[in-house]
């Protein structure tokens, strides 16, 4: 199984197990997330690089995986990608040069499947 196809499988899952404890701050939480990538006055292609950049700098491995997935789906390319981790690299420094290499190794990815 590829690390995406890992990555989605184990976030279903999870998510399941959260809904079935979930009481209705979580789930306003939850709902709050998925309505605030929706478009608006930012369209959802925006705001899901948006989110992608704030997860880099954030240094939170599971977000960027996630953006990045619904980046790919919006038609961002690789080029597009590149520019917004530079704004997360010069946001965030260094410390993101980690992640950086793991999300590139994900997009990567997302990129071969898509050739499947």
């Amino acid at each position: 199984m590829s690390d995406i196809a890992q990555f989605q499988a184990e976030r279903l899952e999870l998510n399941e197990i959260v809904m079935t404890h979930a009481n209705r701050e979580i789930k306003r939480f939850f709902n709050l997330d998925t309505q605030t990538y929706t478009d608006g006055a930012l369209p959802k292609k925006t705001k899901e690089l948006l989110g992608l950049v704030a997860s880099m700098v954030l240094r939170c491995d599971d977000c960027i995986k996630y953006h990045l997935v619904e980046c790919h789906k919006e038609g961002f390319t690789t080029a597009e990608i590149t520019e917004a981790f530079s704004v997360a690299l010069i946001v965030g420094g260094s410390i993101v040069i980690p992640h950086l290499r793991r999300a590139y190794k994900a997009w990567e990815e997302l990129l071969d499947q898509e050739g499947e």
